[in-house]
């Protein structure tokens, strides 16, 4: 599940194209068999055709890792993700939908590593999912890639970092960053426009055993009092564009 030379838990960004090359995707699957299209997928997030890109931004969410589940396919997806997010490309817009959150395809991506990293929580039991695990033993390295960004200038990047790192630092490993992220959680994240950011903050902030007093968030998003998006907009976290779970194959 991860190209020959670079161990899982490396804080080192793989090279991407190495990912794609020396990945054995014919022996992975995801949400629709053998993952043999996976490169031509991953690769197209830099095309230099927006129309390109935003399908490939569809495929990763609605193949690799379809309605949320962790298939074979998304570590080494999620290893090249990680690998490509510095790529100035990355900056580059998507065509966004109506529903879909703000922001160029590096946010878009660090949204995908957040859906990822949910799907892997400590909470969540796995009875030893070889996927899981996996990308479990990854959270180093996609959390190294995504905490670069969490005072990045654009704030829609900003924000997708944020909500990128707080799933990841379950990691007993990585826990110890929280104390580091608490102000920006707050100031940033908690003070976003979208409520879904807003309480995600407040929930990290609880969790942690933090002070959330101050933030506003949704407590029951159905009732749509926010005017951030409509009953037809909405999704349920910023870590999904299709807005709902499937249950996973394990």
């Amino acid at each position: 599940m991860r190209d020959e030379d670079t161990p899982s838990s490396s804080l080192e960004p793989p090279d991407p194209n190495r990912v794609l090359t020396r990945t054995n995707w014919a022996a992975l699957r995801h949400a629709y068999g053998p993952a043999t299209d996976a490169p031509e997928m991953l690769g197209a997030l830099l095309n230099a055709d927006q129309s390109v890109r935003t399908r490939a931004l569809d495929n990763v969410h609605g193949i690799l890792h379809h309605q949320n589940t962790i298939y074979e396919a998304t570590v080494p997806a999620a290893r090249y993700v990680a690998a490509v997010l510095s790529d100035p490309r990355t900056l580059l817009p998507v065509d966004k939908a109506r529903g879909s959150f703000p922001g160029c395809m590096r946010a878009e991506l660090l949204t995908w590593i957040a859906s990822v990293a949910d799907g892997v929580r400590d909470a969540i039991a796995f009875d030893d999912y070889p996927p899981a695990v996996a990308m479990r033993g990854m959270r180093p390295l996609l959390f190294s890639a995504a905490s670069t960004y969490v005072d990045d200038i654009d704030r829609h990047v900003s924000e997708a970092a944020l909500a990128a790192c707080i799933p990841l630092l379950d990691d007993a490993r990585l826990v110890h960053h929280r104390a580091a992220l608490v102000p920006s959680v707050r100031e940033v994240l908690g003070t976003s426009e979208l409520w879904q950011h807003r309480e995600r903050a407040i929930d990290a902030l609880d969790d942690w055993g933090e002070d959330s007093s101050g933030l506003e968030g949704q407590r029951n998003p159905f009732l749509f009092c926010d005017t951030d998006l409509s009953p037809d907009d909405f999704s349920w976290h910023p870590g999904s564009r299709e807005g709902q779970h499937e249950e996973p194959p394990f």
